[in-house]
């Protein structure tokens, strides 16, 4: 699923034109985006959280030399379902 066809679902469902249903996807992700370049966290009830994590400095090993190499520190944005969605995903039709 695409961007684009958020807006569509968005217009169908609503009834607000396509550039409103466009003004309202591209909000709620700046809103998302937002939030997390924060460092906070997003709970979404019966969907999941997103967190923000900080991966350490590790030492790597490039795998073609075999030379060892620092692996600098980095943020990783992490997703973990709710239950409700996990039940959902696995139900057999």
């Amino acid at each position: 699923m695409t961007k684009a066809d958020l807006v569509e679902n968005v217009y169908y469902k609503t009834g607000f034109s396509k550039k409103e249903s466009a003004e309202i996807v591209e909000s709620v992700f700046d809103l998302i985006k937002d939030t997390l370049e924060s460092g906070d966290k997003i709970k979404i009830a019966g969907f999941g959280n997103f967190v923000v994590k900080q991966k350490a400095t590790r030492r790597g090993r490039n795998p073609q030399t075999g030379e060892e190499i620092e692996i600098s520190s980095r943020k990783i944005l992490t997703f973990k379902p709710s239950q409700v969605l996990k039940v959902a995903i696995n139900e057999e039709d």
